[in-house]
């Protein structure tokens, strides 16, 4: 039997879809994978931030269509690059294991500083995500927060250039490529509430082939499922711009569910935090009574003053 995997090109996105092969061969050995390679809009426009080329679903556009004309049978996706929308003849077959959803900060050698409490004023902060830009902004207006795009290699050569001071990533795909030694701090999520789905991947297949979603299906992992299912009830509810920045956190506890949420202005001149918690079974209808928290509290203003349309 032969299995192809869909996936993008990077460092990281190789390993995810080299993750999931290993699981599939370690449940069937006879398995041949073949690796389907693609280049999405969102690694072919490296000059401007995410938020100013628009539309969703820039890296994971190619490779959905790859899966619905039959070049690949899996797709492997990190979960907070897929839009809350699947297209109707895909279905989100497996959710794995959730790595930490975390932030991290990595400061550059010869700095005097691990934490960004310790940072010196205007010190330059490179990220790519309005949602570290809005956060950082908040708690710290004196830095100077830039737009920054690349693979986490080539971010981590501006860092050790002195192109910048130091750069917040996602503690998991530092993890997944072997540079959590680099980090000088894990930002707490009171402070750096995590994007969406950060940290879990997304496994999809088409929907209408059984045998590839019961294969996959061995790896779904139902916690990670539930809290990211309410994560992306909640955007599903905001149905916010890319230019929005917005983040919701789930956890679960046995059978009870939290889940953090906030949305604000890029400039993090105003942001807007609240929390609901209930049983794991509602953990959709969690995400939505989370976002309608927000929108009743001035969210819908921000969503609109932030849409690309206006």
């Amino acid at each position: 039997m032969n299995l192809r995997i869909a996936t993008r090109g990077s460092k990281l996105a190789l390993w995810q879809a080299h993750h999931v092969s290993r699981l599939l061969r370690a449940a069937e050995p006879g398995l041949t994978i073949e690796l389907v390679v693609l280049i999405t809009v969102g690694d072919k426009i490296l000059d401007r931030p995410l938020s100013e080329v628009g539309g969703k679903g820039l890296f994971v556009k190619e490779i959905e269509e790859a899966l619905l004309d039959g070049r690949a049978d899996v797709a492997v996706h990190s979960m907070k690059d897929l839009p809350a929308e699947i297209p109707p003849r895909l279905t989100l077959a497996a959710v794995p294991e959730r790595e930490d959803p975390r932030d991290a900060l990595l400061v550059r050698p010869g700095l005097a500083a691990a934490m960004v409490a310790e940072l010196p004023a205007r010190a330059r902060v490179g990220t790519s995500s309005l949602r570290r830009m809005c956060q950082l902004r908040a708690g710290r207006g004196d830095l100077e927060v830039l737009p920054l795009r690349g693979n986490v290699d080539t971010r981590i050569h501006k860092l050790d250039d002195g192109q910048i001071d130091a750069v917040v990533l996602a503690l998991a795909g530092l993890r997944r490529l072997g540079l959590e030694e680099r980090v000088t701090q894990v930002l707490p999520v009171h402070e750096s509430l995590p994007a969406i789905g950060q940290g879990a991947l997304a496994i999809e297949t088409r929907a209408d082939d059984a045998a590839t979603r019961a294969r996959v299906a061995r790896f779904h992992h139902r916690p990670t499922a539930i809290a990211v299912a309410a994560e992306r009830a909640f955007l599903a509810r905001l149905d916010g711009s890319c230019r929005t920045p917005m983040a919701a956190h789930a956890t679960l506890e046995g059978d009870h569910l939290q889940i953090a949420g906030l949305v604000g202005r890029p400039d993090g001149s105003e942001i807007l935090r609240d929390a609901v918690e209930g049983p794991a079974a509602a953990a959709e209808h969690l995400g939505v009574i989370l976002a309608e928290r927000l929108l009743a509290r001035g969210a819908e203003t921000i969503l609109k003053d932030c849409s690309p349309t206006r």
